[in-house]
């Protein structure tokens, strides 16, 4: 008996030593650190293989393999309960195929039988939905995920080569992942870390990049890098190395209710007026990336600051009415009461 604890102790000391040397070691490396013969390290191959997903290198390092090691979650269910919220978002705000997250899914799923069969049989559920043939197959951007969530993980750069979004043509960068971020208004993901050229810190979205290849230059994450604060002022996943801008915007009371109930960004300020409409703030990274929101809530949201992203959104406003047949004088683009009077007249305010 003590022989097998000493041997699962040992084998457990050198799946740690892998987990912490992705480039590999050898089987004498391993057998100096762990204190044991190298003849030993040898017996113990098929049980590193079996249990660990290890392999030997043609060079004769031992390497964990990184896409199909197993590793050991314990989740309560409250924990559990989250984690099925956290697949419910992914799993209906994603519009590709991800065989990874629905296998992620099912095991949970799996998993949590006798704890929590109802949960179980959602979570199977939505990893149905991540596999379902409507989903948009694109085995580009799954081969792409894979290679910078390897190298992200390792700490090795990748050269990828990225098409611009304005004049489509495609551009070759060696590029360091420092985080990966999901973009939910989108349907997106983003990468963001450090693009040489121009050797600054820049954020690529996934579905643009056409080809990845990894690459054995090791990189270190600046110790100071904290996505959280980088991403403190942004609405989604723009960020600026400028002030942030304070953005004003009056519900009308109707959607009052509906404004509240969520918080929206974290440096907001709700103002209630008399007459039940409420006046909201909040100071964005990049407030072009508010537009789509603000668009959705139509004539129930006025933006008030900043200037010229009010003046882009009252063209955009003349621009729709007149999709619509309405004839829009365009003598003034500034403070006119006219269209206003005529939509007030329209729905009867």
């Amino acid at each position: 008996m003590e022989r097998a604890t000493t041997k699962a102790e040992r084998l457990l000391q050198i799946e740690a030593l892998l987990l912490a040397y992705p480039e590999g070691l050898t089987q004498a490396e391993i057998a100096r650190r762990v204190g044991v013969n190298r003849s030993t390290i040898h017996r113990y191959l098929p049980d590193l293989t079996a249990r660990f997903a290890v392999y030997e290198m043609d060079d004769g390092r031992l390497v964990i393999d990184r896409d199909h090691y197993l590793t050991n979650v314990r989740l309560t269910l409250h924990e559990a309960m989250a984690v099925h919220l956290a697949a419910r978002l992914m799993a209906t705000r994603s519009d590709k195929q991800n065989p990874h997250a629905a296998a992620a899914l099912r095991k949970l799923g799996l998993a949590l039988q006798k704890l929590a069969p109802r949960i179980s049989e959602h979570l199977q559920c939505s990893a149905e939905v991540m596999d379902d043939a409507a989903q948009r197959h694109d085995p580009v951007y799954l081969e792409v995920l894979e290679a910078l969530t390897r190298a992200w993980s390792v700490g090795r750069k990748v050269c990828l080569w990225h098409r611009h979004e304005g004049t489509g043509r495609v551009f070759e960068y060696v590029f360091a992942p420092y985080f990966i971020e999901p973009y939910a208004v989108g349907q997106t993901t983003h990468a963001i870390g450090w693009r040489e050229p121009p050797g600054a810190l820049r954020t690529l979205k996934l579905e643009r990049i056409r080809r990845i290849e990894a690459l054995d230059e090791p990189y270190e994450i600046p110790a100071d890098f904290d996505p959280r604060e980088l991403l403190a002022d942004a609405w989604g996943i723009w960020y600026t190395e400028g002030e942030p801008v304070e953005v004003v915007l009056k519900f009308h009371p109707r959607v009052a209710n509906r404004v509240r109930e969520t918080r929206w960004h974290r440096s907001e300020q709700v103002e209630e007026q008399a007459d039940g409409s409420l006046i909201w703030r909040a100071r964005v990274a990049e407030p072009q990336e508010m537009l789509p929101w603000i668009r959705g809530w139509g004539g129930d949201a006025q933006l008030i600051e900043p200037r010229e992203l009010r003046n882009r959104m009252m063209g955009e406003a003349r621009r729709l009415a007149e999709a619509y047949g309405w004839q829009v004088s365009r003598g003034s683009a500034t403070e006119s009461d006219t269209l206003d009077q005529t939509f007030a007249n329209y729905f009867g305010e």
